[in-house]
């Protein structure tokens, strides 16, 4: 038969067919991906049980467990998107932002990635605790109306004395937007993933929660450690050195979108 790959025990087939397989576990392999070590691969695994008990009620003719979760299992659209907000908001997020073409910005060289290495470094080295946002594609209009507008140029100066502990907004986070320091003393949500560490401090987290939801990519400079950190989707990575951070921002910071105004952003 045309428009049949091949015929297997009474069923054609098509091409079609396996390319909708294939997308189909693709879509719930990148799902498992983004909740695997999160709260919500718990709650996964609790809607699982939930849904064997209901079969089971079926099959051994349990009725009335069978009509308490056929129940639960009407409104199963609604619960999914209530208990799996933010994983939902996440997907959809990363899914916008892969359709659309990125371009790249080359060279060594970029003030505002030097400035900020040089904060990093300098309060690293006076154990000053920092946490420096820089927005990317995902826009953080909703955290930057939290904290105190600046709009300034991203100087190394301005970032240690924003951060100096005699400073009022030192204990928030400055968020970077369009190569200008828009805002500072802004509050991010800290991370639900219960496999975290208890070492990790509040920035740390604070950092972690950010990068869960959206592509932020946030410097932490730990208080207590001395040390620098990279948070980039909902994982910490440690930095070694100055050098290590410039490289990793230029590979991050300066693969734009093509279209953006600094219009959409704010």
């Amino acid at each position: 038969m045309t428009g049949y790959l091949f015929h297997v025990v009474g069923l054609y087939i098509r091409v079609w067919d396996i390319v909708d397989i294939l997308i189909v576990a693709y879509i719930i392999y990148r799902a498992l991906l983004l909740m695997r070590g999160t709260l919500a691969f718990q709650i996964l695994l609790g809607l699982s049980v939930l849904f064997l008990m209901f079969k089971g009620a079926e099959v051994y003719q349990l009725a009335t467990l069978y009509q308490l979760l056929r129940q639960f299992w009407v409104s199963w659209v609604i619960l999914i998107i209530v208990l799996f907000q933010p994983e939902v908001r996440r997907v959809l997020a990363q899914l916008g932002r892969q359709w659309f073409w990125r371009t790249r910005q080359h060279g060594k060289s970029h003030p505002v990635i030097d400035a900020v290495v040089n904060a990093s470094e300098t309060m690293a080295s006076q154990r000053t605790g920092a946490l420096i946002v820089w927005e990317r594609r995902t826009g953080l209009a909703n955290y930057r109306e939290i904290g105190i507008s600046l709009d300034a140029e991203v100087s190394s100066e301005l970032l240690r004395s924003i951060f100096n502990t005699k400073s009022p907004l030192h204990d928030g986070a400055v968020i970077v937007s369009e190569n200008r320091l828009a805002c500072a003393g802004c509050f991010l949500p800290l991370t639900r993933n219960p496999l975290l560490t208890r070492s990790l401090g509040t920035r740390h987290r604070a950092a972690i929660g950010l990068t869960e939801d959206t592509d932020a990519a946030v410097i932490v400079v730990s208080e207590e450690r001395g040390t620098i950190s990279l948070a980039l989707d909902g994982n910490l990575e440690k930095i070694s050195d100055g050098k290590q951070l410039k490289r990793r921002l230029i590979d991050l910071i300066l693969e734009r979108p093509a279209q953006r105004t600094a219009k959409e952003t704010r």
